[in-house]
């Protein structure tokens, strides 16, 4: 029998200490242990990007990164990035553009995307689409979203 990991996080800006198991996915612990459904799992692989978060403001697929492996980090999920009734930049462009359909792969994407805004150029087309490669969605063809990117990469401006 695993003896439980005591884990100290910062999600979304509120501090969350837990024992897990030390094999405990992060994506499981965000799901069930703090009920922020938003981190979707998809293919369990780290393969679509459904469940994308931020760890000290890089994107991680959360299925394949252990709670412990998190511990003492700042975690940000989708439900750090806006409300229903205040969307932020992200969902709003997204909105704008239509650049979701069901809305599975939307919250690793909107992840994917902080980040690149953060630490990628997007200068062009092609980068957007090279930044979002590891997303997967089977309801759209990617151009309204490319659509949504290209214009808070305008709107960013030149990284610093």
């Amino acid at each position: 029998m695993n003896a439980k990991v005591d884990v100290n996080l910062v999600v979304n800006g509120v501090s969350h200490s837990r024992s897990v198991e030390p094999r405990m996915l992060l994506s499981d612990f965000l799901r069930h242990e703090l009920g922020l459904t938003g981190t979707h799992v998809g293919c369990e692989h780290g393969v679509c990007g459904a469940c994308t978060v931020l760890l000290d403001g890089r994107s991680a697929r959360s299925c394949l990164t252990l709670a412990v492996q998190a511990d003492g980090l700042q975690i940000e999920t989708i439900e750090g990035q806006g409300s229903r009734e205040q969307l932020g930049r992200i969902q709003t462009a997204f909105r704008d553009h239509h650049g979701l359909q069901c809305g599975f792969c939307t919250p690793g994407f909107v992840m994917t995307i902080a980040d690149m805004l953060q630490h990628h150029p997007l200068e062009n087309d092609e980068q957007i689409r090279e930044a979002l490669s590891g997303n997967i969605c089977r309801c759209t063809g990617y151009q309204h979203i490319v659509n949504a990117v290209r214009e808070l990469a305008k709107e960013r401006g030149p990284l610093p």
